[in-house]
């Protein structure tokens, strides 16, 4: 769909949580052809893990329309509005639903939106499945170039067409480079929602970073948390940090903070973690950045990822003084680091340069190819349909009889009832879930 005299780009963002909207939104912007102005309508795919006004703000992107849908909705809106640009932020199976359903929506037409998806960050798990539940979309975006030389050969590895694998760089990343230990110098300790699992490796890094605290009185520990309870993020948390630290004796120099890790690394000295992407940020700056080894180095951790970074160290290192030094050629096809921030003019800025001539390119053409994604009927018949039916759609793409509809908005009754069953479902995945596991552990 060629854009408009005024080079105003209409973008949709379609994003199932809180760092998928992030990723999502800011991708947005990102990939925008040069001098466009961009109007942005943002859609939340209702769930678990749908973020609140206050994750939505933390993010710091500013849409100028944002709603809630369901699967159906979102594709009978598409069906009226008229985009240039749709950046499916979500898990693999939702864009692979999206896709199918997009193609059925889109039947016979010869103007759609340029179709982009991707990973919001370190992808060190299920990439072949991720990958081929991607496939379909115009443009696959790869965060790195290692990345884009992993998701090219997958997709020629199964007789897929890999041409729309893009090599582009986190959107997020920025923030003026490390100048140097501040006074005092802060040590903060990033924690994911998922990452481990079960409460005594968790309690084993609380009880680590409170102890490095009290081992060094003249630092400040920063335990950065993800969101607060009740709230959902990408990944389940059972067990929070926040409930940990109760009834323990924190030092004066331990605290918890939220907010933007941007912020929070703008007075960061040492970054640790065990896999997060905070870590690819901070390495970005220029922070010294530890990737902890304490637990071991597991896939199942995703600190397997970092094999080679130079990062991997203990929390006894660290108590003992060490100093992590990044291998810079590792580091360099992370997409990280090269050149060093956005603002020093580096290779960072025309990251994204791919991604905009494509999409320039397929905005100039007289006509859309139909979207086809690798999983049809046909290729995985015991795989797609279930995929399909979570989102309410028949093996074609077709939204399923009973689906929700979107030509009315719902009523108080409706609103009411929506919002104690996503309630009641919360409630079973952080509460009831855990209580179950354990039980059948004895």
């Amino acid at each position: 769909m060629p854009a408009s005299a005024t080079q105003t780009l209409r973008v949709a963002v379609l994003a199932d949580s809180d760092t998928r909207w992030k990723w999502g939104s800011l991708t947005a912007n990102r990939i925008a052809p040069p001098n466009s102005d961009i109007s942005l309508d943002g859609y939340l795919l209702r769930g678990r893990a749908t973020p609140t006004a206050r994750q939505l703000k933390e993010v710091g992107v500013t849409a100028d329309s944002l709603r809630e849908v369901t699967a159906v909705e979102f594709l009978r809106a598409m069906e009226k509005e008229s985009y240039d640009i749709l950046v499916l932020s979500l898990v693999g199976g939702g864009v692979q639903a999206m896709l199918h359903g997009l193609a059925r929506a889109w039947d016979g037409r010869t103007e759609r939106p340029v179709v982009v998806t991707g990973y919001v960050g370190v992808v060190y798990e299920k990439l072949t499945d991720g990958l081929l539940l991607r496939h379909g979309a115009d443009l696959v975006l790869a965060n790195s170039r290692q990345d884009a030389d992993r998701f090219k050969a997958v997709y020629d590895g199964v007789g897929a067409d890999s041409s729309a694998v893009t090599e582009v760089a986190l959107p997020f990343l920025g923030g003026d480079a490390y100048q140097g230990e501040r006074d005092p110098y802060t040590v903060v300790f990033a924690v994911q929602p998922s990452v481990p699992d079960n409460r005594r490796d968790r309690d084993y890094l609380l009880n680590r970073a409170i102890q490095h605290a009290r081992f060094h009185p003249n630092r400040e520990v920063l335990l950065k948390l993800r969101s607060k309870p009740g709230e959902h993020t990408t990944h389940i948390e059972e067990l929070p940090y926040q409930k940990l630290v109760q009834g323990k004796d924190l030092p004066a120099n331990f605290s918890l903070v939220y907010g933007h890790m941007g912020d929070v690394l703008d007075r960061t000295d040492l970054l640790v973690t065990i896999s997060s992407t905070a870590a690819l940020e901070s390495l970005h700056r220029r922070i010294p950045t530890v990737v902890l080894t304490d637990l071991g180095i597991r896939e199942g951790l995703g600190n397997h990822h970092f094999v080679g970074s130079g990062c991997l160290a203990s929390w006894d290192q660290l108590d003992a003084g060490y100093k992590p030094a990044p291998d810079a050629e590792w580091v360099a096809r992370q997409g990280v680091m090269a050149g060093g921030p956005p603002s020093g003019g580096g290779s960072y800025e025309t990251a994204f340069d791919a991604a905009r001539e494509r999409i320039t390119k397929l905005l100039a053409g007289d006509e859309m190819a139909p979207l086809n994604p690798y999983y049809t009927p046909e290729t995985a018949p015991g795989y797609l349909p279930g995929i399909l039916a979570r989102h309410h759609l028949g093996p074609d793409g077709t939204p399923l009889p009973g689906a929700p509809a979107a030509d009315k908005a719902p009523g108080p009754v409706r609103q009411i009832v929506r919002r104690a069953a996503r309630g009641a479902y919360r409630h079973g995945v952080q509460r009831v879930a855990p209580v179950i596991r354990r039980m059948g552990e004895l």
